[in-house]
């Protein structure tokens, strides 16, 4: 998918995509808590949020850390953005950019370094993981913290076959993004969590119906009226129950210099 079209996709799904992504209650809570635990963030510590979407998981984190500065909600979607609510909530703030933006510098933020930054599913969308990864690990303070939240290579979800196959197409291998924040100087770790989601059958096909994900906007729709044609004959119970297992990738800047030269890749 190319930026155009991711762009054209979350503009298209703004207005829907907590409820989308909201699956049930206690789950942005959940996300919430694992990122802020992972992140070990404290109310001094000064955030980014890389692809915030909506600023879904920002606004739990906020809420429960209580930030002295205001989260910096990035993402390239005015929409999705403006889906923040105007004005937007208490301690965040937006910024429209994309990540190679902040990367490059070609973005003002308001603080010179970060101490946490953490990108939840947008990794796939760069275009060159290596060299954005980098430039976002020279925005980190000494002891600051990179997290990429990420989908493993193969999910379980009850998806059509030709769209779980796209994910695989499409998905990076958490291993190499591990590489690319260890190539950055990072002292890097991963870590898997999982959390089971139960959801009602004809709300999940609602969801597909209305492309929650964005590889969903490569069909077309006659191709995702079959898929979900093919999903409603899989799954006859009412409760679809499936497991979310997130790779959790962090590095830490253990040094005042990061080695990694600008575009370095691996």
């Amino acid at each position: 998918m190319s930026n155009g079209d991711v762009h054209e996709h979350y503009k298209e799904v703004a207005a829907d995509y907590d409820k989308h992504w909201n699956y049930r209650p206690g789950y942005v809570e959940w996300m919430s808590t694992r990122l802020t635990e992972t992140l070990s963030l404290s109310t001094t510590d000064r955030m980014a949020d890389v692809g915030c979407g909506t600023g879904l998981f920002a606004r739990e984190i906020a809420r429960a850390v209580s930030p002295e500065q205001p989260i910096l909600c990035i993402d390239p979607s005015r929409a999705m953005l403006h889906a923040m609510g105007e004005p937007p909530p208490a301690g965040l703030t937006p910024i429209e950019a994309l990540a190679e933006d902040i990367a490059e510098e070609s973005t003002a933020l308001p603080y010179e370094q970060l101490d946490a930054i953490w990108l939840k599913e947008s990794v796939h969308h760069l275009a060159d993981p290596g060299r954005t990864l980098a430039g976002l690990a020279r925005r980190l303070s000494p002891g600051g913290r990179l997290l990429v939240v990420m989908l493993p290579k193969t999910i379980e979800y009850p998806l059509f076959a030709s769209a779980l196959r796209h994910f695989e197409e499409l998905q990076p291998d958490p291993k190499d993004i591990a590489d690319h924040l260890t190539a950055a100087g990072l002292d890097t770790r991963i870590t898997h969590v999982q959390h089971e989601l139960r959801i009602g059958r004809d709300r999940y096909l609602e969801m597909v119906r209305g492309r929650y994900m964005s590889l969903l906007s490569d069909f077309d729709d006659t191709a995702l009226e079959a898929g979900i044609e093919e999903m409603r004959a899989a799954h006859p119970e009412e409760e679809l129950v499936f497991p979310d297992r997130f790779a959790f990738i962090i590095g830490v800047r253990r040094h005042a210099h990061i080695t990694a030269a600008r575009g370095c890749a691996t």
